[in-house]
């Protein structure tokens, strides 16, 4: 029987991919903010870009002519729905409130993760609970003032929720699929589902689609290098080797990176209580990643 840490520390190669995601993710809020194309259209032209920029990989492996993969190619494509709505209420979220809170309620997927996890069995200890508490109340802490400042800012942290949620369902979906398929043939499929997904979505609302200035273009093409090329694909890539629930964790670091970079770029400044809520963040995903005991749960 297989076995999996829950809460094992990354290591070897998967550090620098890790640390790449992050800073790829972390931009992915403020161009949003900074972007005008509709949210649909949006979504849409990043992840077309992400599948046609992976798809020559994964067609030099040819593994969808394995019938034994056809069922790991179905969940792919289920993935890709999940990560068209997650998208979908996360861009949202980045147009209704501040990129900080934005983000910061997003990083709440490992908590969906581990509760799934928790269910399925996983034996997750006591010290990375606490660690997990720690950083839900920071994260509360950053975003608690936006619930008293208007119904947009409202509407905006419960996009952000669910954009957790459907986060966590994505990365649970990709490190199982992976175990089958290989990163290229997962992220293609994924990436083209989603790409559907939201063209389907743009068409429906009637969004604009194509004939945008050449400065949202450039917008567009810094989404799919920096959060769709360094952020999603290099964190589908250590899901072969790294937890759901640390992978998801370390998202928790995007917060403070799309703050700076929207405080820079923008002009956000976090409103009061955001900075003691970040530093509260980075230690409570260091406790939980950093717990004394290695804890291990059964995989099938």
């Amino acid at each position: 029987m297989k076995t999996q840490e829950h809460t094992a520390l990354p290591d070897g190669r998967d550090i620098p991919f890790l640390l790449l995601g992050i800073l790829g993710i972390g931009s992915s809020g403020p161009i949003i903010a900074k972007s005008v194309m509709p949210i649909s259209t949006l979504v849409f032209w990043r992840n077309l870009g992400g599948a046609l920029i992976i798809a020559p990989f994964a067609y030099r492996k040819k593994e969808w002519r394995e019938e034994s993969n056809h069922p790991a190619i179905k969940l792919s494509a289920l993935s890709g729905v999940l990560l068209g709505f997650h998208f979908l209420a996360f861009f949202a979220a980045m147009r209704f409130t501040t990129v900080a809170a934005g983000t910061a309620l997003a990083a709440l997927q490992p908590i969906f993760a581990a509760i799934y996890l928790k269910f399925k069995g996983a034996r997750i200890s006591g010290q990375s609970l606490v660690g997990l508490f720690i950083a839900f109340a920071s994260v509360m802490l950053i975003t608690g003032i936006d619930f008293t400042l208007s119904t947009r800012a409202f509407t905006g942290d419960l996009l952000g929720i669910l954009a957790g949620a459907l986060a966590a369902g994505y990365v649970l979906l990709g490190s199982g699929v992976q175990k089958t398929l290989s990163t290229s043939t997962y992220t293609t499929i994924c990436y083209g589902t989603c790409a559907l997904v939201t063209l389907v979505t743009a068409l429906a609302t009637r969004s604009q689609i194509l004939h945008f200035q050449l400065n949202q273009w450039l917008l567009m093409l810094s989404l799919i290098i920096g959060a769709q090329l360094l952020g999603h694909s290099l964190f589908n890539l250590t899901l072969k080797r790294v937890s759901p629930v640390v992978v998801s964790l370390i998202v928790f670091f995007e917060v403070p990176v799309a703050a700076i970079i929207a405080l820079i770029w923008l002009h956000q400044k976090p409103e009061p209580g955001t900075i003691p809520g970040i530093i509260g963040l980075l230690i409570g995903c260091a406790i939980f990643v950093l717990r004394n005991k290695p804890n291990e749960v059964p995989l099938d």
